[in-house]
C-alpha cells in the first residue's frame, strides 16, 4: 500500500503538470483564433493583439512554474529567477524593442497611414501591407517586401500619398534657346494629355545653360500612380518631339559629321490600337498585390462592421412589424453575408 502511495503520488503531480501545460497551450491557441477572427485584418487592431498574447503567454507560463512538484520556496526562487532575466532581457533590449513598441503605439495613436497608402520614408518608397507591433511592411515598386521598424518611421520624417489624390509631376531641363512661354503650353498640354487635372508648370531653376521646368497635374486615382507618372513622361516627349524641340543637354557634342540643321528627335510612331492597349495595363496590379489585398481588407472589415452596427441598432424607431423595417432588416443582412463572403475570399488569396 506504501508502494503504491509512493507511485501515485508522482504520477499525480506530473499528471497536474501535463493538465496545467495542457489547459494554457488550449487556452492560448483559443485566444489567439478569437482574437485572429475579429482583428487579424484590421491591421491598427495586430499591435493590441499582439500585446495581448505576450501577457497570456506570460501568464500561462507563471502558472506552469506554480504547477511544478517543488517546495514553495524553490518555486518563488523560480519565479524571482524568471522576473530577473525578464528584467535584464528588456533592460539590455530598451533601446530598440521597447522603443520599438512605443513607436508602434504612437504611430497608431496619429493614424497617418493605413494598408494601401503609398508611402515614402527616407530612401524608401512603397504601399503599406502590414502595420505590426514593432514593424512596418510596404511593398516597393519593384514588388519586394520591405520591413521597417517602427522607431525608424517615428524618428524620420513620412510622407503619405493621400487617397484622395495627388500631383503627379515631372522635370526636365531645356536651353534658353527655346521660348519658355512655348515650352510652358507645350506641356501643359502634355499633361491634358496624361489625363491629369488641373495642369500647370512651374520654372525651378535658371542654370548656366539651362531651364529647369517642372509639369504637373492633379490626379485623383492614386492606385494607378506610378503608370499615370510613366504616362506624363511619354506625353511630354511626343509633344516636345513633335513641336521639334530636341531634349538634349546644352553641353551636347557628337563628333560625326551630321547634315547641317540635323535634330536628335526620334521619328514620331503612330499611336493605334496597340498603343491604346498598352496604356490600359496597370503595373500596379502586380507590383502592389499584397498592398493592395491589405486595403480591399481593411475596406470589407470596416463594412462588415458597419453593417452589423447597423443590424444591432435596427429597427431604432420604427416599427419593427412595419414592411419596410423587414425590408431593411432583409437588406442589411443580404449586406452581411456578402461582405462576409468577399473577405473569406480575400483571405484565401494569400499572395506568394
Amino acid at each position: 500500500m506504501a508502494l503504491l502511495t509512493d507511485l501515485l503520488g508522482p504520477m499525480r503531480d506530473l499528471a497536474i503538470v501535463i493538465a496545467t501545460v495542457a489547459l494554457a497551450s488550449g487556452l492560448l491557441w483559443v485566444a489567439d483564433r478569437w482574437l485572429i477572427q475579429r482583428r487579424a485584418h484590421k491591421a491598427r487592431h495586430r499591435p493590441l493583439r499582439q500585446l495581448t498574447m505576450i501577457f497570456f503567454s506570460l501568464t500561462a507560463l507563471v502558472a506552469v512554474v506554480l504547477s511544478l512538484p517543488m517546495d514553495a520556496d524553490v518555486k518563488k526562487e523560480l519565479l524571482g529567477l524568471m522576473g530577473i532575466v525578464l528584467t535584464g532581457i528588456i533592460a539590455f533590449s530598451s533601446t530598440t524593442f521597447i522603443a520599438n513598441i512605443m513607436a508602434g503605439l504612437m504611430l497608431r495613436s496619429v493614424e497617418s497611414f493605413s494598408p494601401g497608402d503609398f508611402i515614402q520614408a527616407g530612401d524608401y518608397f512603397g504601399k503599406v501591407t502590414e502595420r505590426g507591433l514593432f514593424h512596418t511592411e510596404i511593398q516597393s515598386e519593384d514588388r519586394d517586401l520591405v520591413t521597417l521598424p517602427n522607431l525608424f518611421l517615428a524618428a524620420n520624417p513620412v510622407k503619405v500619398v493621400r487617397s484622395s489624390g495627388t500631383a503627379v509631376s515631372c522635370d526636365l531641363s531645356l536651353g534658353y534657346d527655346v521660348p519658355h512661354q512655348q515650352v510652358e503650353d507645350l506641356l501643359k498640354e502634355a499633361a491634358l494629355r496624361a489625363e491629369l487635372e488641373d495642369p500647370f508648370v512651374q520654372i525651378l531653376t535658371l542654370g548656366d545653360f539651362s531651364i529647369t521646368y517642372r509639369a504637373a497635374g492633379f490626379y485623383r486615382n492614386v492606385q494607378h500612380l506610378l503608370s499615370k507618372r510613366s504616362a506624363l513622361r511619354a506625353a511630354i516627349l511626343d509633344e516636345l518631339h513633335g513641336a521639334g524641340i530636341e531634349i538634349v543637354s546644352p553641353t551636347f557634342m557628337n563628333q560625326r559629321k551630321l547634315p547641317d540643321g540635323r535634330k536628335f528627335i526620334p521619328g514620331v510612331r503612330a499611336t493605334g490600337a496597340r498603343a491604346k492597349e498598352a496604356s490600359a495595363i496597370f503595373p500596379e496590379t502586380l507590383l502592389f498585390d499584397k498592398a493592395n489585398r491589405a486595403q480591399r481588407m481593411e475596406m470589407l472589415e470596416s463594412k462588415r462592421v458597419e453593417i452589423q452596427q447597423a443590424l444591432k441598432d435596427w429597427p431604432g424607431d420604427a416599427d419593427p412589424e412595419s414592411p419596410e423595417a423587414r425590408a431593411e432588416q432583409k437588406r442589411l443582412q443580404t449586406q452581411l453575408t456578402i461582405s462576409e463572403s468577399l473577405l473569406a475570399r480575400e483571405k484565401e488569396k494569400e499572395p506568394q
